[in-house]
C-alpha cells in the first residue's frame, strides 16, 4: 500500500511526527518514504511493506496529512500504474520535464567519432530548437574487432561542446559500474555544463548488478532500453531493478524486438507497445526508430521508414525519440547506413510535430466523447 501525502508537508511537522508514529505501531509492517521534491512543492509517499490487505484504505485515508491511499499491485510496485491511480507523473531533470504527457527529441550520433562531428551535430540540434541530443561514449559490439567507442576520452570535450550550444540533457549509454564514475568525474571537471541521461542498453537489460549499481545513484537519470530477445514482462521488471534501488526517474525505451520476423527491417518495431507501457507504468516511453528500422529504405511516397514508425509511435503516445544522426554518414564509426543527414533534421522535427498534434487531437477527441 502507498499513503501519498499532501504536498509540501515538512518533516519536522506534528502532522507527520503523528503518522509516523501510528505507522510504527501496525504489527508486520516495515515503512520506506520517498520524497520528491520539485521547484515548487515537494511530495512524499510512504510505502507500507507486508501483509496490508487487513488495512482498510478508508482508514489509512483518514490519518493525518495523508491525501490518498492506494493498494499496490503485485508487480512494479514502484513504477506501476495502480488500481484507481490515474495521477500523472513527471520528472525534471537539468531543466527539461520528462513525463507521460511530454515530447522529447534526442537527435544526435550513435558513437562519437571525433570533436568536429559531435560540434557539427550539436550545433545543428541547437540552431532546430532542440536542447537534448544522444552521443555514445561507449558501445557495447557484437564482434570484439568493432569500434568500442572513445569512452572517457571523449567526455570531455562533449560536455564542453554541450554547454557552449546549450545542450541541457545528453543521453549516453554505459555498460559497467566504471562508466558511471567516469562520466560524473568528466562532468565535474567540465564544470557540469550539460545533464546525461545514462542509458542502459538492449544487452544489458538483464544484467542485473549493473541496473542494480545504476539505480541507486539518483543525480542522473534512466533510459532502459527493452531487452532484444525477452518479453515486455520481463523488461518492465528490469525498470523495476532501477527504481527499487532509490532511481525513478526512469525512461522506458523501445526499440524493436530481435527475430527474423521483422525482416527487412533490422528489427520487429514494437511501437505499439507504447500505449501499454503507459498503461501498465508511469514511466515516460521513448521509441527508437533508428535501431528498429535499421536503413534508409523509403516507401514510395518517398518517406523513409524510419520516419514512417517515429510517426507511428509519436500517435500511439511516445514521449521521447532516441534518433541517429551523422553529419556525414559515410565516416561514422557505428551504424551510419542508418544515420540520417543533417538537412533531414528539420523535416524529422516537422513530420514529428504533425504526429504529435494528431496524437493531442486524437486524445482531446476521447475526452470530448467520455
Amino acid at each position: 500500500m502507498i499513503l501519498i501525502l499532501n504536498s509540501n508537508i515538512p518533516e519536522q511537522s506534528p502532522e507527520y511526527q503523528q503518522l509516523v508514529a501510528h505507522l510504527a505501531k501496525l504489527p508486520g509492517i516495515q515503512t520506506r518514504v520517498h520524497r520528491e521534491r520539485g521547484s515548487e512543492k515537494s511530495l512524499t509517499e510512504i510505502y507500507l511493506i507486508g501483509n496490508t490487505q487487513a488495512l482498510k484504505i478508508e482508514d489509512m485515508q483518514s490519518l493525518p496529512c495523508v491525501e490518498r491511499a492506494v493498494r499496490v499491485s503485485e508487480e512494479y510496485r514502484i513504477l506501476g500504474r495502480h488500481k484507481d491511480d490515474q495521477r500523472p507523473t513527471y520528472f525534471e531533470y537539468n531543466g527539461v520535464r520528462f513525463g507521460q504527457d511530454t515530447l522529447n527529441v534526442f537527435a544526435g550520433l550513435c558513437a562519437v567519432d571525433n570533436r568536429e562531428h559531435v560540434e557539427i551535430m550539436m550545433k545543428a540540434v541547437r540552431d532546430n530548437g532542440q536542447v537534448c541530443t544522444r552521443m555514445g561514449a561507449y558501445k557495447p559490439r557484437t564482434s570484439p574487432y568493432a569500434f568500442q567507442g572513445h569512452g572517457k576520452l571523449c567526455l570531455p570535450y562533449v560536455f564542453e561542446l554541450a554547454g557552449k550550444y546549450g545542450i541541457k540533457v545528453i543521453a549516453m549509454e554505459i555498460t559497467h559500474e566504471s562508466h558511471l564514475n567516469e562520466i560524473k568525474e568528466a562532468l565535474h571537471q567540465t564544470g557540469n555544463p550539460t545533464g546525461v541521461m545514462l542509458q542502459i542498453g538492449t544487452r544489458n537489460t538483464q544484467n542485473f548488478e549493473l541496473l542494480k549499481i545504476v539505480g541507486r545513484q539518483t543525480e542522473m537519470p534512466i533510459l532502459l532500453k527493452r531487452g532484444f530477445g525477452i518479453t515486455l514482462d520481463e523488461s518492465l521488471n528490469a525498470a523495476e531493478y532501477l527504481a527499487s534501488e532509490g532511481n525513478r526517474n526512469v525512461v522506458f525505451g523501445l526499440r524493436g524486438m530481435k527475430t527474423n520476423m521483422g525482416d527487412p527491417h533490422r528489427n520487429f518495431v514494437d511501437f505499439s507497445h507504447v500505449p501499454v507501457v503507459k498503461r501498465l507504468t508511469r514511466m515516460p516511453v521513448c521509441i527508437d526508430p533508428s535501431h528498429s528500422v535499421g536503413s534508409r529504405q523509403a516507401a514510395p511516397d518517398g518517406i523513409l521508414d524510419m520516419m514512417h514508425v517515429t510517426a507511428q509511435g509519436i500517435v500511439a503516445g511516445a514521449n521521447m525519440v532516441l534518433v541517429d544522426f551523422h553529419p556525414a554518414p559515410p565516416k561514422a564509426l557505428v551504424d551510419g547506413p542508418q544515420a540520417m543527414l543533417l538537412k533531414e533534421l528539420p523535416y524529422f522535427l516537422e513530420d514529428v510535430q504533425i504526429a504529435r498534434e494528431a496524437y493531442l487531437k486524437r486524445a482531446a477527441l476521447r475526452q470530448s466523447c467520455a
